[in-house]
């Protein structure tokens, strides 16, 4: 006879559920700042924290790659827009951390809500810094980064034996600049990459790894918008993928992918 309880009444509803976490949110004072993370785009990558900080929150500044959906979670929140997409008017970095100084100061219960994770490619840390440095208490709610999450929702294991051993998280909005990365140490290392932020840079950062020395027949993808209804995935070559991407007219947002992960995603397709 096996001692697992089951509900005698059918499956348990969500609330019931929940409840047996035993989930005791923690109070959002007035005055304070958290700097919560949305995840990848779905609602239902909500972390149970960030959905109760949202409920609690009167000063709501939230960042482009958040969906309509997440915003409305917090209904009784002032809602400040302070997105940043490259190549377009966008608040400036030092005039959001001055928006969330000075809602703090007026006693306002302040969440910063960012897409993915505040602290991977989010400016979180330069945020959390300010507000140290002004005296504001705060608090990080962890987020799914979208460089990690996006690859389970479109079908490629981030690692899988016998073909990584790491994966690296890259930033492509440098790529061609002085401020670039080392490209070809990276294409060294053999594991595979994840670029945020690369779209418009593509065909540089593909053809600097070429140069690094991963083959042209290296596998890669493009993601559009993982996790949610518009989601867009197109597979090739390394060779070949700015070529692929940009004759699907894909844009930003999108993460990039390179490395032989990006070959399960066909040998995995047969899943429910």
């Amino acid at each position: 006879m096996s001692g697992t309880s089951k509900n005698k009444g059918g499956n348990a509803t969500l609330e019931q559920a929940l409840s047996r976490l035993n989930f005791k949110p923690r109070q959002l004072d007035p005055g304070h700042v958290w700097l919560a993370g949305a995840g990848p785009g779905d609602p239902g990558c909500l972390t149970l924290e960030v959905l109760a900080a949202l409920a609690e929150a009167d000063a709501l500044v939230y960042d482009a790659l958040v969906s309509p959906d997440v915003v409305a979670v917090a209904e009784n929140a002032e809602l400040f827009f302070a997105g940043k997409r490259g190549g377009k008017p966008s608040m400036k970095q030092d005039d959001i951390t001055a928006l969330l100084v000075r809602l703090a100061r007026e006693g306002r219960r302040v969440i910063r809500l960012k897409g993915g994770d505040p602290y991977i490619f989010g400016r979180g840390g330069e945020e959390a810094l300010a507000l140290v440095r002004e005296g504001i208490p705060f608090r990080v709610l962890p987020g799914l980064t979208s460089g990690l999450s996006a690859l389970t929702a479109t079908g490629i294991p981030a690692t899988m034996r016998g073909i990584n051993k790491a994966v690296i998280l890259a930033t492509g909005h440098a790529a061609g600049t002085d401020d670039d990365i080392d490209w070809a140490a990276i294409a060294r290392t053999g594991q595979p990459v994840v670029v945020y932020m690369g779209m418009a840079n593509l065909p540089l950062i593909a053809a600097a790894l070429l140069d690094g020395g991963l083959a042209p027949s290296t596998p890669a993808a493009v993601i559009v918008a993982a996790t949610t209804p518009q989601e867009r995935t197109v597979v090739a070559t390394l060779a070949t993928i700015a070529e692929q991407a940009a004759a699907a007219g894909l844009a930003s947002p999108a993460l990039i992918v390179v490395g032989g992960i990006v070959a399960m995603r066909a040998a995995l397709a047969g899943g429910a």
